[in-house]
C-alpha cells in the first residue's frame, strides 16, 4: 500500500490523497482548494500528480467544497469510478456541486468579460453545470456501520465525525499479498456537544491514521456556551437598531444558527427580531437536512416531536431572490442576515457586508473558520480596512467572533479522539487539513500522549508501507 498527499497538505483546504493498494487506485476526497485566487485556479484545474481515468474510485468523507468541490473536474478529465459517501452526503453533494459549478460559470462570464475588453484570451469554467450532473451519477451511498467490499481486498465502513451532515470518519481493511492493513481518515472532525449533531464516533484499532488538525493547536469555547452567547448578541442588536450580518457556510453553520435561534426564541430567552437567510444554497441545503433525521442527536429528535420544524419559526424568512436581498440594504434593524459564504470570499454576503460594515451601529458576527488570505480571515484578525468587490471599506462595524459555534475539534477534542486507539497498534499518525503552526503544536501533544510516529506530509509526500 502506498498512501500520496496531495491536497490539505500543511494547509486547511483541498482535501485530497491518493491511495494505491491490490491494483487500485482511489481517492479520499477531491476537494477544492480555496485562497489567493490565481494561485487556487492553477491548482483545482490541474490533477499533476495523477492521471483521473486511472483513479479507480473515490471514497468522500463529506460535502463540505474542500473536500468534494473538484470532483466535477475530476470526472471531467476522465474518472468514470463509483464515488462512496453516506446517504446524507450524496444528496447535500446534489446540492452544493450543482452550486458550484453555477459560481464557477457565473465567476468566470464576469472575469472574461474584462479579458475581452483587455484583448485576452478568455478563461474557461473550472466545470460546468453538466459536469456536476455527471458526478451524481457516479455516487454510491452507503449507511453508518454498514461494511462494504467495493472490491476483491478493500472494504470500507463509515463512522459518524459529528462536523455535518453525513459526515463521517472513513475506516478501510486492506488485504494485500496475505496482509491486513487497516486505515482510518478522519475527515473533518466534529466536536462532543454541536448542536443537532451526534457526537464524533470512535472507529475500530487501526495501523494508520490520517488525521485533521486545524485547531491542533487553539482551544474553543464551550459549544454549551453557543446560545448564551447569541443572546447577548441579539439584546446589544435590539439596544442599537442593528443589523447583524452572519457569515455562515450553506451546509451546517446555517442550520446550526438557525436552530440556536429557534430555540432561543421558543423559551423566551431573547426577544423575538427578524432572520432572514440569504441563501439559494442554505435554503435547498435545509431541505436535505430535514429529510436525514437519522443524524440527529436525541436533543434535536426530541426537540422535532415538540416542534415540527427546527429550521423553521415565526420571524424567520428564507430568501432566494435577488430582489428581495436587495430589499434588505434599506430596511432598518434590528434583524439578523445569515448568508454564505462562510470566508466571505463569494455570494451575497459580499454585497451585505459591503452595505453595511461602514456602519458602526452594525455587528458583524464571526461564527466559523476562515483561511489564510481570506476576507473572513482579516475582519477576525481585526484588519481596519478591507476590500469588497473591488472596493475599499472601513470596518465600523462592530466584529464578534464566537469560536463557541464551531465544527471542527479543537486540541483537546482531537488529542482525546486519538488517544482512544491503542498505541500499540497505531503505526502512524499523519496530520492533515491544518495550517503548519497548528500542526506543529498537535504533533508535539501527541508525542507527549505516548504517539511517536507522526508525520505532517507535505505535498506530494508519499508513504508506502
Amino acid at each position: 500500500m502506498k498512501i500520496t498527499f496531495i491536497g490539505a497538505a500543511q494547509t486547511v483546504t483541498g482535501s485530497m490523497h491518493l491511495i494505491e493498494a491490490n491494483n487500485k487506485k482511489f481517492l479520499l476526497d477531491c476537494g477544492l482548494y480555496q485562497g489567493r485566487r490565481k494561485e487556487a485556479f492553477e491548482i483545482n484545474r490541474n490533477f499533476d500528480l495523477f492521471n483521473p481515468s486511472e483513479i479507480d474510485f473515490v471514497i468522500l468523507s463529506h460535502a463540505h467544497i474542500d473536500h468534494a468541490g473538484n470532483l466535477p473536474s475530476l470526472v471531467k478529465k476522465g474518472f468514470t469510478g463509483k464515488i462512496y459517501s453516506t446517504f446524507a452526503t450524496r444528496d447535500l453533494s446534489a446540492v452544493m456541486l450543482q452550486d458550484s459549478a453555477h459560481i464557477q460559470e457565473r465567476d468566470v462570464e464576469f472575469v472574461n468579460k474584462k479579458r475581452i475588453k483587455n484583448n485576452k484570451n478568455p478563461f474557461e469554467p473550472l466545470y460546468l453545470t453538466e459536469d456536476a450532473v455527471k458526478t451524481l451519477s457516479q455516487f454510491i451511498g452507503i449507511g453508518y456501520h454498514k461494511e462494504y467490499e467495493i472490491c476483491d481486498g478493500i472494504k470500507l465502513t463509515f463512522f459518524d465525525a459529528g462536523h455535518i451532515l453525513g459526515s463521517a470518519i472513513v475506516y478501510v481493511t486492506i488485504n494485500e499479498n496475505g496482509k491486513n492493513s487497516k486505515l482510518g481518515f478522519s475527515g473533518d472532525l466534529g466536536r462532543p456537544n454541536l448542536p443537532i449533531l451526534n457526537d464524533p464516533e470512535k472507529i475500530p484499532d487501526v495501523d494508520y491514521f490520517i488525521c485533521e488538525s486545524t485547531y491542533g493547536g487553539h482551544l474553543h469555547e464551550n459549544p454549551l456556551n453557543s446560545e448564551e452567547s447569541l443572546v447577548k448578541v441579539i439584546n446589544k442588536a435590539i439596544l442599537k437598531k442593528s443589523k447583524v450580518i452572519i457569515p455562515a457556510f450553506s451546509v451546517g453553520r446555517t442550520q446550526e444558527i438557525v436552530f440556536g435561534l429557534h430555540r432561543i426564541f421558543e423559551e423566551n430567552k431573547a426577544e423575538r427580531i427578524p432572520v432572514y437567510v440569504d441563501s439559494p444554497l442554505a435554503v435547498n441545503a435545509t431541505n436535505v437536512f430535514r429529510i436525514h433525521p437519522e443524524c440527529f442527536d436525541t436533543d434535536t429528535l426530541e426537540f422535532i416531536h415538540k416542534n415540527e420544524d427546527p429550521f423553521g419559526f415565526n420571524r424567520l424568512t428564507y430568501i432566494t431572490d435577488v430582489n428581495e436581498s436587495k430589499k434588505l440594504n434599506t430596511t432598518p434593524g434590528p434583524y439578523i442576515i445569515v448568508s454564505s459564504s462562510g470566508m466571505c470570499e463569494a455570494g451575497r454576503i459580499l454585497h451585505h457586508l459591503a452595505n453595511n460594515i461602514e456602519n458602526p451601529d452594525n455587528i458583524i458576527l464571526m461564527v466559523g473558520y476562515s483561511a489564510e488570505n481570506t476576507l473572513g480571515r482579516k475582519l477576525i484578525d481585526g484588519a481596519k480596512r478591507v476590500n469588497i468587490l473591488g472596493s475599499s471599506y472601513a470596518v465600523n462595524s462592530e466584529v464578534i467572533v464566537l469560536e463557541s459555534f464551531s465544527a471542527h475539534a479543537d486540541e483537546k477534542e482531537l488529542l482525546e479522539y486519538c488517544s482512544k486507539f491503542d498505541k500499540r497498534k497505531l503505526n502512524k499518525i499523519f496530520l492533515v487539513h491544518g495550517e503548519k503552526d497548528q500542526q506543529d503544536i498537535f504533533k508535539k501533544n501527541l508525542n507527549q500522549a505516548g504517539f511517536q510516529d507522526v508525520i505532517i506530509p507535505s505535498k506530494g509526500y508519499s508513504f508506502s508501507i
